[in-house]
């Protein structure tokens, strides 16, 4: 096995075990959709073959221009690119879960996605495309008193849909994000086609060691959202320029001490963990600097020290920007 990929487990309707996930990703997360498109075709010709997509992200459509822009350019083909996108809270209900793929894999100018993600295991009542796409967490963002609107509905109804995907070809494996060991727990005592991929936020101060630990033991694939903690939650209000990693001593004493930036420490950390990463960039220089960390290893004595960090600093928590910023309290953790 490269050290550049991962294995996952693949439904057994595929019949190859072999597959494996890129481990250093490309995040399209707040990507301006104006650049994504050009952003992408940078990143296939650097070597990425992981993208990391969802429709809330508001940029699907021009992130299939530069997907099929790249493809057409020779960079890799289709099967060497491993592109995953998430089904939105409103679409929780089952009837919804297909037109909602199918208008990602429009967008995405794509026949199937290699990994279709529930994005949190919030439900929301449903938003028609030829109302707003994407929909947001809003029901009616220009009400007087604009809020979200929960629906009821069981996660195993919506996971049971998502398994039909896969029997369809539209889908090679499906997933869930922001969810921890109880509730996968629980869709793993029901489901058909058990997850194959779990996308939570992983870094040093959130190291997650005990559900990292249950993901190894049941097979199935973790991808770090925010490898590098706090950069992308700054601008947000959601996070602290002192909260940053990049900037933390003893990160920084161990990027001098092997000759590496500070991102490529805690990228090389998250990667030789087991987890895939998949840090958000919008500079092209960037992107060479974020996949460049496969050809040196951190010591035990250096990885103990990162894992010293772990203080359990949750940035992107709904039961607090939900009430914050979408005047409306949707704890998922607590």
């Amino acid at each position: 096995m490269s050290d550049t990929t991962l294995p996952v487990p693949v439904p057994a309707a595929f019949g190859n075990a072999e597959q494996q996930l890129p481990a250093v990703g490309l995040g399209l997360w707040k990507i301006d959709p104006a650049a994504v498109g050009g952003l992408i075709e940078q990143a296939v010709a650097a070597g990425y073959r992981h993208l990391d997509s969802a429709c809330d992200y508001g940029n699907e459509a021009e992130a299939g221009e530069g997907i099929e822009r790249a493809l057409a350019a020779g960079h890799c083909s289709r099967e060497d690119l491993w592109v995953t996108s998430k089904l939105w809270n409103t679409y929780h209900s089952p009837e919804h879960v297909r037109p909602a793929l199918e208008r990602t894999l429009r967008d995405l100018r794509l026949d199937y996605l290699d990994c279709y993600l529930i994005h949190f295991p919030i439900a929301l009542s449903y938003v028609p495309f030829e109302i707003r796409c994407p929909p947001g967490w809003f029901f009616e963002p220009y009400a007087q008193q604009h809020a979200m609107q929960l629906a009821r509905g069981p996660l195993a109804d919506t996971w049971g849909a998502m398994e039909t995907l896969v029997d369809a070809g539209l889908v090679r494996r499906i997933g869930v994000c922001n969810v921890g060991t109880a509730q996968l727990r629980d869709l793993q005592a029901s489901a058909r086609i058990e997850p194959a991929v779990l996308q939570v936020e992983m870094h040093p101060l959130l190291a997650q060691e005990k559900l990292l630990r249950f993901c190894r033991e049941s097979r199935i694939a973790v991808t770090a959202f925010s490898p590098l903690g706090a950069p992308s939650y700054v601008p947000l209000g959601m996070a602290n320029e002192a909260d940053s990693l990049l900037t933390h001593p003893i990160v920084t004493e161990i990027a001098a001490a092997i000759e590496r930036t500070p991102a490529q420490v805690l990228l090389r950390w998250g990667v030789q963990r087991g987890t895939a990463v998949i840090p958000k960039t919008s500079r092209p220089e960037r992107l060479a600097e974020n996949i460049a960390v496969f050809d040196f290893v951190l010591t035990e004595e250096q990885t103990n020290a990162i894992d010293s960090l772990d203080v359990g600093q949750r940035f992107n928590d709904p039961g607090v920007f939900g009430e914050r910023f979408f005047n409306t309290f949707v704890p998922i953790y607590e």
